[in-house]
């Protein structure tokens, strides 16, 4: 009785994890090397055939290689939104947790807003094309780095929280200079809440459908999500290359996950003891 209540819980969870995510990745796995026929019909069997390879070139050569052009461009998308994501929303929670300043509670406001206003799609449009970044990949990765922004200064401020004051104080006698002690003492020191949110916000951004739908459109700035559409219609779709996409879209996210989900974990309770 004893090592079912101090277990039960334990197997109750992974059953539920089972369910949510085990299953449903199956389900993709057991479809996308089935034939068209017998994935049409969308159940849980085993395949009679296994055409792995013809549904795999089928989906990397449509459309004159749409997915590999999507992969490039979600690539180039991901590592530039967490580059400008990691300095900005750093030097942001840094500067706010150090500095006690009359504007404090403007910057709070703003990073809360951040977080809970929706965002205006036709105004954003409209601006983007006023400032001639609608429709570009550069002008995407504006709109990820402004989406995103909130959530990761708000895991800066609670990391440089935990930081002794006396690491700045010592840089500052030695005679470093505001930037210096940000890059080459404050930085190195924010490894760990770093690291979750380029894994978090990696997985976040290269999966993201809706953004990428509305301010990137043309299928020369197509991004893996938006390939879903190759293979299906309002009268025809073929399952078994749609789930074989989503396999190949699933998979390089998954497999970061499955690096790192300790360190992401680690980076998200670290500043959990100072606020």
């Amino acid at each position: 009785m004893t090592l079912v209540r101090r277990y039960g819980l334990t197997v109750a969870a992974l059953i539920g994890a089972g369910f949510v995510f085990v299953v449903p990745f199956l389900f993709i796995v057991l479809t996308a090397v089935k034939d068209r026929t017998q994935a049409a019909q969308l159940d849980f069997t085993w395949p009679t055939s296994f055409p792995l390879w013809e549904n795999f070139w089928t989906v990397i050569s449509t459309r004159d290689f749409m997915l590999i052009t999507a992969y490039i461009n979600s690539t180039i998308l991901t590592v530039g939104s967490i580059t400008l994501l990691v300095i900005l929303a750093a030097m942001v929670g840094y500067v706010r947790q150090r500095r006690k300043a009359w504007w404090n509670g403007l910057v709070d406001f703003l990073v809360l807003a951040g977080l809970m206003m929706p965002p205006a799609v036709v105004p954003t449009i409209w601006l983007l094309q006023q400032l001639g970044l609608f429709a570009t990949l550069h002008g995407m990765i504006f709109i990820e780095v402004a989406y995103n922004i909130s959530f990761c200064i708000i895991l800066y401020r609670a990391f440089v929280a935990t930081i002794p004051r006396e690491m700045d104080e010592a840089a500052i006698i030695d005679g470093a200079r505001p930037m210096d002690i940000f890059f080459r003492v404050i930085l190195p020191m924010l490894k760990p809440v770093t690291i979750t949110v380029i894994v978090v916000q990696s997985v976040a951004i290269f999966n993201d459908f809706v953004n990428p739908l509305y301010y990137l459109p043309g299928n020369d700035n197509v991004t893996v999500q938006l390939t879903l559409y190759n293979f299906q219609s309002q009268f025809n779709t073929s399952y078994n290359l749609l789930f074989m996409n989503i396999l190949l879209v699933t998979i390089p996210p998954l497999i970061v996950f499955l690096f790192f989900n300790r360190q992401i974990v680690a980076g998200m309770t670290s500043g959990a003891v100072k606020g």
